[in-house]
């Protein structure tokens, strides 16, 4: 596997558009459409939140009940959550002037929305923008790029990646393009992820790869602690590349497992990275668990503390914080085991050691938590399992974002 510019676009036989549909914003591009040329294979994982926008109800039912999908019609600033018999009538119309601009089936179409819960779509700008989008779908990188900064509310950049890889002698491509910034919490945040590859995959093993990869990837990222009405991750694959479909476990399903994963923790790290108000990426490693379990439990009760994310903002070095969260997470260790250090680009410097306190440098310590990417490290001494979680700094910001939302 190599990592490639990119984003959604990057596979082929997938084409982008965008527009300025006004939806909610006035100033910026709210529309994205996202059109493969010939039926894919579909996957999808969604929202764990008993309260389930319209589009995710749409999308469960058109994925797991139908063949294949072709398009999809994503908009940004209402997010048709809590809006009744109305909203996913809004979807059914949304989906059907797709298939009649693209005479494909409306079930071939699938939806997502992002913004503010409780407000109607005004569907005559869904339908204007489709058609503006329509004739302007485009295979380029360009495209692509303008695409995931159409779906974005309080992000603050666009978030792509892209990998290719080899079986049989064919050259398979992943891309995708996410959002999320702020309710994001694990088991699937306020982000829409769409995936897209031009590898030949049955249906089955295309959902079990996107269902495995997840609980390592989306769902170990928190930026506040709540988890969205809207959560979408949809994968496409359209066998534009040629290879012979996998329909086993073999090496070309690893191969593409790898990839797959690749793209996946990227764009959860961008989003982890891009919170609301943040200024750092905080990423934490646990490692000697005894279980996988125990080890993502450890790892998410410190990206969730909001003592600790706070911490990290101030660059102060308050490790008793995390060892607090890990003692209130429920996984089971030794306090009097543990080992805990911070790295950045700045350097590394060890905190403590079987659970008590070194004398390291303050000075040094914040220098390393200065930086816009900072790991701690957790060593529990209990085994050889890990597991690691991204999260963010709490700062003011996050605060006047969230205080003005609506307004």
């Amino acid at each position: 596997m190599k990592t490639i510019e990119g984003g959604v676009t990057a596979a082929k036989g997938f084409l982008a558009a965008s527009t300025a549909a006004g939806i909610k914003y006035t100033d910026r591009t709210d529309m994205a459409l996202i059109y493969s040329a010939a039926p894919c294979t579909a996957a999808g994982t969604f929202t764990s939140n008993l309260v389930q926008a319209a589009p995710v109800k749409w999308d469960k039912e058109m994925i797991h009940r139908h063949t294949f999908a072709q398009a999809v019609v994503v908009n940004a600033g209402i997010a048709n959550a809590c809006t009744g018999e109305e909203g996913l009538a809004y979807c059914r119309q949304t989906a059907q002037k797709a298939a009649e601009l693209f005479k494909i089936p409306e079930e071939a179409v699938l939806i997502a929305s992002t913004g503010v819960i409780g407000q109607q779509l005004p569907i005559d700008r869904i339908t204007k923008g489709m058609e503006v989008m329509a004739p302007s779908l485009e295979a380029t990188r360009e495209a692509g790029h303008k695409a995931a900064l159409a779906i974005l509310t309080t992000d603050t950049h666009e978030k792509e990646a892209a990998a290719s890889f080899e079986i049989g002698g064919v050259t398979v491509t992943i891309g995708g393009m996410c959002k999320g910034s702020g309710m994001i919490h694990p088991n699937m945040c306020t982000m829409l992820s769409f995936l897209t590859t031009d590898l030949a995959i049955s249906k089955e093993l295309l959902q079990e790869a996107l269902r495995d990869d997840i609980p390592d990837t989306y769902n170990m990222i928190s930026v506040d602690g709540d988890t969205s009405t809207n959560d979408t991750v949809i994968l496409l694959a359209n066998g534009a590349a040629g290879n012979p479909t996998i329909t086993e476990k073999n090496a070309d399903y690893e191969a593409f497992r790898e990839a797959l994963h690749y793209v996946n923790t990227s764009l959860a790290k961008q989003m982890a990275g891009d919170g609301e108000g943040a200024t750092a990426l905080f990423e934490v490693r646990v490692i000697g668990a005894k279980s996988k379990k125990e080890a993502r439990i450890l790892s998410k009760a410190v990206i969730t503390s909001n003592l600790t994310k706070a911490a990290i903002y101030g660059h102060d070095a308050n490790w008793g914080r995390i060892l607090c969260a890990m003692g209130y997470s429920g996984a089971k260790f030794d306090p009097e085991k543990v080992d805990l250090y911070f790295e950045s680009a700045a350097g590394r410097i060890q905190l403590i050691r079987d659970g008590v306190a070194l004398d390291y440098s303050e000075e040094t310590a914040s220098q390393i938590l200065s930086e816009p990417e900072v790991t701690a490290i957790a060593d529990i001494k209990m085994g050889s399992e890990t597991a690691t979680a991204w999260g963010c700094d709490l700062t003011y910001d996050y605060i006047k974002i969230n205080a003005d939302y609506r307004s």
